[in-house]
């Protein structure tokens, strides 16, 4: 509109009487209809489709963004040429076909019928990943730099503390999604950058050493999109009150109020950007406001509705998480009630979502630098254990991605023995020391700490406390940090014989 007035100022100046001449009016209309013509012609693309971008390999590309209604979209790239007729509400999205990996950069043109071609640069195509959550996932390679440096890590010729300074990898790029509408495009298209210096120093350190494992296993290119927001609950990540899908989901306490804060600005414009799955790393604030089932029937919507979101109607798309650390939560001046159970309970209601098809989860029970801070260090090992899930589950790699997880339990007289899935090359003590933080129990549930034994695949339990051993729980506490892997190096799984939640099942 300003530049429409500007249009009418001139024209009355110059027209000598206070009012346009017949000729002058003419040409003045035509003019504003040529600019407005112009204005409305002009494609939009979303800030995540620019220069530098990884795409996904091996499905349908979606390309997708905004102009005038009717007129005709074209799209080249990589020997590909697609067209759209843009929809009544000035909308437009297209598909290209399935790509095999590429480190070679190319070009996409991007062409309205009135409009200059929108040409974004250096694209590469590969696997492509979301990571989402709170600050654990946001803790950034900045910070991950200041952290104790360690040597001899696996897979790391020096401290992954300096890996700031040896991260030039042009085949892995980063995407940070921001607190600001994402719906216009970037200025020059500019928001995807390779993964190295001031970008990375901003960009999530799990997320980032998750891509490191990724590429180095897989030798493609690799993208990754971070939209984490420090100190958030699961519920502004939700896309609607969770009873609308879920019939079956009991009235929950959470605030409905929030519910969406972030998904319209975090999460939707972010769709379709076609992904090989999401990253979750966010729990802290739901335990601390007591959450327990609760959270696994939050995490069941949100794991639903993203998928929605994303045209995933086969319900797969792979949602792997991370259970959050041993932290004093019980010590919380803030208005719930917590005990040394909370952080506990919750933990199980984070693995109790392993019943969801198609998703993963990584311990973190032996990652803090003691119990005095909600953000353990080592956040490569969180990279890369998840990437380990990925590589097993999604890229045929034959690698053990999980600690021992609890199946079932047998009576035998004054002991009670444990079975466990995940594990791997076997069961160890991982210091060499008796096996800690195990309990048992007979039927009055009064718990004694128990002495283990490990043969072979199972572990068998025993106390002279208890005569009838019932039930037994590992790592009910909430700093424990158990000594209990696998031979593989992954930490077992906290968990009780025992739950109310026995008869739940999600799907």
């Amino acid at each position: 509109m300003g530049r429409i007035k500007d249009i009418q100022f001139w024209l009355f100046r110059y027209s000598g009487t206070g009012r346009p001449c017949k000729a002058m009016a003419i040409i003045g209309v035509s003019v504003l209809l040529m600019i407005c013509m112009k204005l409305q012609a002009a494609i939009i693309l979303p800030q995540v489709l620019g220069n530098n971008m990884v795409l996904q390999c091996k499905k349908p590309v979606a390309i997708w963004g905004t102009g005038t209604a009717g007129e005709t979209v074209k799209v080249r790239f990589r020997g590909q040429e697609k067209s759209i007729r843009i929809d009544g509400n000035g909308h437009w999205i297209l598909y290209l076909d399935p790509m095999q990996p590429s480190n070679v950069p190319a070009e996409m043109e991007i062409k309205g019928q009135t409009d200059p071609v929108i040409t974004l640069h250096n694209i590469l195509t590969g696997e492509v990943w979301l990571c989402s959550g709170q600050s654990n996932m946001e803790y950034t390679m900045r910070k991950n730099s200041k952290v104790k440096k360690v040597t001899g890590v696996p897979g790391f010729e020096h401290s992954p503390a300096d890996e700031l300074e040896y991260a030039h990898n042009p085949e892995i790029r980063i995407f940070l999604a921001l607190r600001k509408p994402m719906a216009k495009s970037h200025p020059d298209h500019e928001g995807w950058s390779v993964a190295q210096d001031s970008a990375l120093r901003s960009f999530s350190a799990a997320a980032y050493f998750f891509a490191r494992k990724l590429y180095k296993e897989l030798k493609v290119p690799i993208g990754m999109i971070s939209n984490a927001i420090p100190g958030s609950a699961i519920e502004p990540w939700l896309g609607g009150q969770i009873s609308h899908w879920n019939p079956r989901v009991p009235a929950l306490t959470f605030n409905y109020s929030e519910t969406g804060k972030f998904y319209p600005t975090l999460v939707k414009p972010l769709a379709p950007f076609t992904i090989k799955g999401f990253l979750w790393y966010q729990g802290e604030t739901n335990c601390f406001m007591n959450d327990s089932l609760e959270y696994a029937y939050k995490m069941q919507a949100l794991i639903h509705q993203w998928r929605t979101q994303w045209s995933d109607s086969n319900n797969s798309l792979p949602f792997y998480y991370v259970q959050i650390a041993p932290f004093e939560y019980s010590k919380n001046k803030g208005n719930y009630p917590l005990d040394d159970g909370t952080l506990p309970r919750f933990w199980e209601a984070q693995t109790l979502c392993l019943q969801i098809p198609h998703t993963g989860m990584v311990v973190t029970t032996d990652l803090p630098d003691g119990i005095g801070g909600i953000h353990p260090t080592g956040k490569w090992a969180v990279g890369e254990r998840l990437a380990a899930i990925a590589l097993s589950q999604d890229y045929g790699k034959k690698v053990t991605y999980s600690g021992p997880l609890y199946q079932h339990k047998e009576i035998h007289g004054d002991k009670l023995w444990l079975y466990f899935a995940h594990i791997g090359k076997g069961l160890e003590s991982k210091n060499g020391q008796p096996l800690d933080y195990f309990e048992l129990a007979g039927k009055d549930q009064v718990y004694y700490p128990a002495t283990v034994a490990i043969k072979r695949d199972h572990l068998i339990l025993s106390s002279s406390k208890v005569r009838s051993p019932v039930s037994a729980r590992f790592a009910w506490k909430e700093v424990a940090q158990p000594n209990f892997f696998n031979k593989d190096g992954f930490p077992a799984v906290p968990f009780r014989t025992e739950t109310p939640y026995g008869n739940i099942h999600l799907n």
